[in-house]
């Protein structure tokens, strides 16, 4: 059975200590409802995300770009990224600036993220990329894993791994050995 810690990931919030000293049968009843209120509560968003992104489409984007950085917080605008799909969320991407881009970023999958970015102007995706190493090794790599070639070796010109060298064991060792290869 998974912890508290890991069965709550997606919250991005601390498990209080309180909870992390329950017995494991607690625990898991204590997840299960938090689970359950806050699919009571975002009950009807997927439709909502979806609605949005349908009226987006007919707006120009320099009316939207503005009214989404200043009055929709990133969760909701990823919520509405993913229901746009990839070309869609692109075009919008490359006009947002690069922070609220960044915050957008943290709530959108890896793989989708992956996909924006080899979409995107290069010059826009390479700033996000070195600006993610810089701040958030961990999630540019969790991206990095699933980027295309000419993407990825935009990560390579930023990340220092001796070639030739045995790399340690890591849950990224298969994507250094591909930069490795770049």
């Amino acid at each position: 059975m998974a912890t508290i810690t890991d069965s709550l990931a997606w919250a991005e919030v601390p498990v209080p200590l309180t909870i992390q000293q329950m017995n494991e049968h607690q625990q898991e009843a204590i997840a299960s409802w938090m689970r359950e209120v806050v699919d009571t509560k975002t009950e009807g968003f997927e439709e909502l995300y979806h609605a949005i992104s349908m009226i987006v489409k007919y707006i120009p984007h320099f009316v939207v770009i503005p009214l989404m950085v200043e009055h929709i917080k990133p969760q909701i605008a990823a919520g509405v990224c993913l229901k746009m799909g990839v070309d869609q969320a692109t075009s919008y991407a490359n006009d947002l600036p690069p922070e609220y881009f960044t915050e957008v970023s943290r709530h959108i999958d890896a793989p989708m993220m992956a996909e924006i970015l080899g979409k995107m102007k290069k010059h826009h995706a390479e700033k996000f990329i070195i600006t993610e190493l810089r701040h958030h090794l961990t999630r540019m790599l969790q991206i990095a894993e699933h980027l295309n070639d000419r993407m990825l070796e935009i990560v390579a010109k930023h990340v220092a791994i001796p070639s030739g060298e045995k790399l340690p064991a890591s849950p990224y060792t298969s994507l250094f050995r591909r930069i490795q290869d770049l």
